[in-house]
């Protein structure tokens, strides 16, 4: 019986604007944080028309819009801790992050 102890990787939509600075932060941490967690990472552009559609269903008080498993998580400046947070809450840390 295998003990592979992977966990499922957690969604998580970036609504990223142009010259947002930041979207830029939030698309960079997210990376960061792939490295940790089990994240699959998808960022859409807010003039593409998924990215539209997106803003008009969640209508973000600010750049960028966060949907974590295509829920609203946060729009202005990610909130880092907080996502953290959710991910541990889920099991989504991987095995070989060390810490």
């Amino acid at each position: 019986m295998s003990t592979d102890a992977t966990p499922q990787p957690i969604a998580v939509t970036l609504v990223h604007s142009p010259a947002c600075h930041f979207c830029d932060d939030a698309e960079e941490a997210l990376h960061e944080l792939s490295a940790e967690y089990a994240i699959d990472v998808s960022v859409v552009y807010i003039d593409s028309p998924l990215g539209r559609t997106l803003v008009a269903v969640h209508r973000p008080a600010m750049n960028p819009l966060v949907l974590v498993d295509g829920a609203f998580f946060s729009s202005g400046r990610l909130p880092r801790k907080k996502l953290i947070k959710l991910l541990e809450s889920r099991g989504a840390r991987l095995a070989t992050a060390g810490r």
